[in-house]
């Protein structure tokens, strides 16, 4: 009986025989995927007018917002006041775009204080372990008992307060979520098979944990910060409301929503349009990195 002939594989067309395919990458489908996915691509598009509005407000809105004018009170939206004007005259719209830079500044400073401190105590705890691991988490477990609205409020109950304080409070907050998560991942690479093989090529314990360990394990890490962004901007805002962020009357979301309920009944569209504006960013940020987090797993799959 003749013996069943095995022949190879062949490559597909257009790759060299003898490498392995390569995977596509995440930024390769990217523009694919956009054109795919019409929410995604707005989400895009609002983050860019955000980003426009924080950097260079006076593109959208040239006037003053801190402009009174008594002659204006209270109208109604229209096309020379598209989101109205509040008590002392004030364009609303204005008032809104020129927000955009202290709330998102805050968000964005929370974000990076979460995601340094959490990230090198997820980053110790997970090399060194033992003892060490122990410890470090057994604080982590202690912030996440305790509310975060409460902490948060704590700390700027010590700080004063002011946009800069609560971002620094956000931050805090925030620490421990990142440190669990780099600590779950420096473990899960820690035990992939390329870093057991490189112990085998001779590299050493701290030139595995930074070539390969720590650049792995990040990724998860920056997807996870991208989508709470989304969350410090909702807090930031949530605590202005309170009156706990800027002082009159210095232009911020919060702050612009708390004021405009005074007249909720009636001049509605004070606090409903300036809540829009944070809801919308905050749903196109979790889309956006929602979708970062994705590319990431199929890359990685």
């Amino acid at each position: 009986m003749a013996a069943l002939e095995v022949k190879p594989s062949e490559p597909p067309a257009g790759q060299p025989s003898g490498q392995p395919a390569r995977r596509s990458s995440v930024l390769g489908g990217r523009p694919a995927r956009l054109l795919r996915s019409p929410g995604l691509l707005l989400a895009y598009v609002w983050i860019a007018v955000i980003l426009a509005a924080a950097i260079h407000p006076g593109l959208f809105a040239p006037d003053d917002p801190l402009r009174q004018d008594g002659a204006r009170m209270l109208l109604a939206p229209s096309l020379d006041h598209l989101f109205g004007t509040d008590d002392f005259g004030r364009d609303q719209f204005t008032r809104t775009v020129w927000g955009t830079r202290l709330s998102l500044q805050a968000a964005l400073i929370a974000v990076a204080i979460g995601l340094v401190s959490g990230s090198l105590i997820g980053l110790v705890a997970g090399a060194l372990r033992g003892r060490t691991d122990s410890v470090l988490m057994r604080i982590i477990d202690i912030m996440l008992a305790v509310p975060s609205l409460i902490v948060s409020l704590a700390i700027i109950s010590a700080l004063g307060r002011g946009t800069l304080n609560i971002a620094i409070a956000i931050g805090i907050n925030s620490t421990a979520g990142f440190a669990r998560l780099m600590r779950s991942e420096v473990l899960r690479v820690s035990n992939a098979t390329y870093v057991e093989a490189s112990v085998f090529a001779g590299h050493g314990y701290v030139r595995r944990l930074f070539s390969h360990v720590v650049p792995n394990a990040s990724r998860s890490v920056l997807a996870a910060a991208t989508m709470d962004i989304g969350t410090a901007v909702l807090t930031v805002a949530a605590l202005s409301f309170l009156g706990l962020g800027a002082p009159p009357p210095t232009p911020e979301w919060g702050l612009l929503v708390a004021e405009g309920r005074t007249f909720i009944g009636v001049q509605w569209w004070l606090s409903l349009l300036p809540g829009l504006v944070i809801v919308l960013t905050v749903l196109a940020v979790y889309r956006v990195g929602r979708s970062f987090n994705r590319g990431r797993t199929s890359a990685v799959a």
